[in-house]
């Protein structure tokens, strides 16, 4: 049976331990049966290997006979609607009992005989452990040659770029790690990309990472893969939806640094003009780089605005999110924005008065009156971009201070 929303968050926030488990293996199914049963004999083993007791948990969404195979093999099997594979594991977590978490696919492409790698590191105290085929063994005719070198390394590549981290294989399905960090990650994806977001909230949360070099095989005979089941573009789909996840939970890099930049370009220009144009080692400085200063500075500033934004709303750094929301109060930002929003409009009337005295037409270049404009816009993002914090800010108490179901 699938869980609710409401047991999902008990879980999440209430879940207690079973002492007598120590490894719950939580592997989603659809449609297996030619497979399912040597691989739960796989999960035994492992388990028996790495000397922990444990549980086999399949969640099953297959219409063929998947499930009756499983428990046959000695596994639990928790049946649910086909809803993604993301979906699978947060249908999962109610029901996990061992303190810490193995997952992987159940088509025998991982080995699941060998986990005692994970569960060492885990005890050692690693929270989130990657398995990595890149640095283990690739099976012949396993991996498409445009996946081995190509995708899996660009996109890694990529992610760990972004998030300054050291993954050699992000894509890899099997992974390990502690029911706390599986709570703590709080998994949102529905589809593919969970691999990834599982990882990049690995490091944004700071959990102690490892990686383990696995055994990665191709499909048995008669087995079709899911990707090739769902068409040739569904790689070059879960490639581009990895990839939007990674941008979704990096707003330092995307946001705030190129926010900064572009605000502090855009003020040297459009304060260093505010009085005139300038001439500088026989270069001009005119109304042009003016225009261009002043579409810096409201690009910057928007960004930088967002990226706080970001930062609170997902509370990475819960330090760092008190320090903003501190700093960044709405009676301060009405002051602040009111007080360029002022500024900005005496600088205006002066322009308009001009234009009066001039029969409504303006025989000069005004500087100051296009700084003007960059202080009434900034004023009023000042004032509504701290309202919206403020409100996100809210928001997350209210969620916070929610009882539990």
């Amino acid at each position: 049976m699938s869980a609710s929303p409401s047991e999902i968050r008990a879980a999440r926030s209430d879940q207690i331990v079973d002492p007598d488990v120590v490894v719950s293996l939580v592997v989603p199914c659809l449609n297996e049966e030619l497979v399912i049963g040597e691989f739960v004999d796989w999960c035994f083993e492992g388990l028996a290997k790495a000397k922990v007791s444990g549980e086999v948990l399949i969640i099953d969404s297959s219409t063929d006979r998947s499930a009756e195979i499983a428990e046959a093999h000695g596994a639990t099997v928790i049946k649910v609607p086909k809803r993604g594979l993301g979906h699978a594991y947060l249908d999962a977590i109610p029901h996990i009992r061992g303190r810490y978490v193995i997952m992987g696919d159940c088509d025998l492409t991982y080995d699941f005989r060998e986990i005692a790698p994970f569960v060492e590191a885990l005890q050692k105290g690693s929270e989130f452990v990657m398995g990595t085929r890149i640095r283990g063994h690739i099976e012949p005719g396993s991996m498409p040659l445009l996946h081995r070198y190509f995708g899996t390394p660009g996109t890694t590549a990529a992610l760990n770029f972004i998030y300054g981290s050291r993954f050699s294989d992000i894509h890899c399905g099997m992974r390990a790690m502690t029911l706390e960090a599986l709570h703590r990650i709080g998994l949102q994806s529905m589809g593919w990309e969970y691999a990834s977001e599982m990882v990049l909230k690995a490091v944004r949360l700071g959990l102690r990472c490892s990686e383990v070099p696995i055994r990665f095989y191709k499909d048995r005979e008669g087995r079709v893969s899911h990707h090739r089941r769902s068409g040739w573009f569904s790689p070059w789909l879960a490639g581009w939806t990895n990839l939007r996840m990674m941008f979704l939970f990096a707003p330092e890099f995307f946001l705030l640094w190129p926010g900064v930049l572009a605000l502090a370009v855009g003020l040297l220009l459009s304060v260093g003009l505010a009085r005139g144009p300038v001439n500088i080692g026989g270069i001009g400085f005119d109304l042009h780089w003016m225009l261009l200063g002043l579409t810096l500075a409201t690009l910057g500033y928007s960004a930088l605005h967002l990226a706080l934004l970001a930062k609170v709303f997902y509370d990475f750094e819960p330090g760092t999110t008190q320090r903003i929301l501190r700093l960044l109060t709405y009676d301060r930002g009405v002051i602040a924005g009111s007080a360029m929003t002022a500024i900005g409009i005496l600088l205006e009337m002066d322009l308009s008065l001009n234009w009066i005295l001039q029969g409504l037409r303006l025989q000069e270049m005004y500087y100051s009156s296009v700084f003007g404009l960059l202080l009434i816009i900034l004023g009023f993002q000042t004032i509504t971009s701290t309202l919206v914090l403020q409100m996100v800010a809210g928001s997350r108490r209210l969620r916070e201070c929610e009882p539990r179901l």
